[in-house]
């Protein structure tokens, strides 16, 4: 097997496996949006807390989920953008609460180093994939 086919098959993985994960959060905000809330310990004291969290969490992620799926068929390289900027995101948001508001908690020094190594992950392969269609 080819490195350019490594790449692609890596990236599709890859790909599958963030919109798993978007997916499962997404479904699980739907329904129970104080399930999700309750991983970093926090109470929903309102129905437009909960409603923030179902549409966010809940229906913003299921949104991600199919264009993930969607650019796993289509342009998994386009998905691999999209998701080193996704990452990337949420690791800096996480490094800026760090910084702005104090020390993180476990929940979170676990998630930094999840998404930084998803961005890593992303960014790698997209690049090896672009290095591959150039020649």
């Amino acid at each position: 097997m080819n490195a350019q086919k490594i790449v692609k098959i890596s990236s599709k993985i890859f790909i599958g496996l963030s919109a798993f994960s978007v997916g499962y959060v997404a479904i699980l905000s739907f329904y129970s949006p104080q399930a999700t809330m309750d991983m970093v310990g926090t109470t929903l004291p309102n129905t437009d807390a909960i409603s923030s969290v179902r549409g966010i969490y809940g229906g913003v992620g299921l949104v991600i989920t199919v264009q993930l799926i969607y650019l796993l068929i289509k342009d998994y390289n386009k998905g691999l953008l999209f998701l080193s900027l996704f990452w990337g995101a949420y690791a800096i948001a996480r490094l800026t609460t760090s910084l702005v508001d104090g020390p993180l908690g476990d929940f979170s020094k676990q998630w930094i180093v999840i998404e930084t190594t998803f961005c890593i992950i992303a960014t790698s392969l997209y690049l090896l994939d672009r290095k591959h269609h150039k020649k």
